[in-house]
């Protein structure tokens, strides 16, 4: 019997490819913990296998008086045969617990360690259960993972990555995105029941799943030659995605949209009717902003990148389109372009304006300190002398050799010489 239930330990490792020496010293490990409390051992026991026959053995541990260290522990211990006659009724209970526990932490091993560098990668699986607070998808066969929306008012700590609105239904396909694997040796506290849950968790709520299927519709972004600069997303509502060519030939927003749409279109509907505005991505902020508050119209942009901030100016039969319903249009904007953005209609922003109080600019000094200044006698018709006055003087020299002669004549003398 002993030797049937080696030969069974055996094959089970082959098939859930685990090893076999570790197995054993698990089943050792836990049956000791077990004897140490049935037999009352109060310095604990040893519990080998013997791998031929798989008899077990059971000794209980005596410390060693010479042994003790300088905290008080002892290291070397007497083992003492005290094997009950009914270990085999025990090790069987212990051995399926413990087996059952390796495999199903040897799996969790083998998924995260194919899975965890898949992050953000799509895939394609079969509803199996969806439940209340999450659904059971299956990706392969003895690989599923979970596509949590749980009510966030009730479990805070919990996710809700599907789209408000939908359902699903059993052995339904869906597309997803890989956004975390649950490492099983992780030290973290685990979330309600991670245990019993499959460790890979999928969203269809995450923006990179509109990337995944950008580049799976659209051989241009795949191949690089198309950019997705940014997206914006409100689940199951609506996007907008920024691109932007490396081909100064190709129109990037004609290849997402594809011919009458055929490529959006795809994306659209494995969407489930979800909205999605392709932008066309630019350097220049105001362009950006502009091209963001698509399909409205605008008149101007006001760009402050101190204070991050775009004040936008469009038509008035234009401002409901470029706010959208309930902000929507502005707010998705707004986190495409990474701006605040202010929209104001025509007619408000002349209000505006003309309210603003207008501060004189100071006349500019057309003589600057290094020309000459102009004679500074004046005629009796009015008229200024045309001359430079001379350095040190404020007249030219014809007028200030007269000024220096006595009576006003001089004055009207020289009024012939200018």
């Amino acid at each position: 019997m002993a030797s049937e239930m080696m030969e069974a330990l055996m094959a089970l490792c082959a098939e859930k490819h685990i090893d076999q020496l570790y197995l054993i010293d698990r089943l050792e490990q836990s049956l000791a913990k077990s004897y140490a409390e049935i037999l009352h051992l109060d310095w604990g026991a040893k519990v080998t296998i013997d791998r031929a026959t798989g008899k077990i053995y059971v000794y209980k541990l005596v410390p060693i008086d010479d042994s003790m260290d300088e905290e008080g522990n002892y290291t070397e211990f007497e083992e003492i045969d005290v094997t009950p006659k009914d270990t085999s009724r025990i090790a069987a209970q212990h051995a399926k617990a413990e087996i059952n526990a390796i495999v199903r932490n040897s799996a969790r091993e083998q998924i995260y360690e194919e899975f965890s560098s898949r992050i953000g990668d799509i895939i394609t699986g079969t509803v199996l259960q969806s439940t209340p607070d999450f659904t059971i998808v299956k990706i392969r066969e003895g690989v599923e993972a979970e596509l949590p929306h749980f009510d966030q008012r009730r479990y805070e700590n919990e996710r809700n990555e599907r789209p408000h609105g939908e359902r699903y239904l059993h052995n339904q396909r869906i597309k997803a995105v890989i956004i975390d694997v649950r490492d099983p040796n992780s030290t973290l506290p685990p979330v309600r029941g991670e245990h019993s849950r499959p460790p890979i968790v999928i969203s269809r709520t995450h923006p990179a799943l509109i990337r995944r299927l950008f580049e799976g519709e659209i051989p241009e972004i795949y191949e690089g030659t198309v950019e997705i600069k940014s997206i914006a997303r409100e689940p199951g509502q609506r996007s907008k995605v920024a691109v932007h060519s490396l081909d100064d030939r190709l129109d990037p927003v004609g290849a997402c949209v594809g011919p009458k749409g055929s490529r959006v279109r795809a994306v659209v509907s494995e969407l489930r009717g979800e909205r999605v505005d392709v932008i066309l991505w630019d350097a220049d902020p105001a362009a950006y902003v502009a091209n963001a508050l698509s399909p409205a119209k605008v008149t101007r942009v006001l760009i402050d990148e101190e204070k991050n901030y775009a004040g936008v100016i469009v038509p008035d039969d234009q401002l409901s389109l470029a706010i959208g319903k309930e902000g929507q249009n502005a707010r998705l904007a707004a986190r495409l372009t990474g701006w605040h953005i202010d929209i104001k209609n025509e007619t408000l922003a002349a209000d505006i304006l003309r309210n603003v109080p207008v501060v004189p600019e100071p006349a500019e000094d057309l003589l600057s300190d290094d020309e000459p200044e102009r004679c500074a006698y004046v005629g009796e018709n009015g008229i200024r002398c045309r001359n430079q006055a001379r350095p040190g003087s404020n007249y030219c020299g014809v007028h200030d050799t007269l000024s220096v002669e006595d009576g006003v004549d001089a004055f009207e003398d020289a009024e012939d010489l200018i």
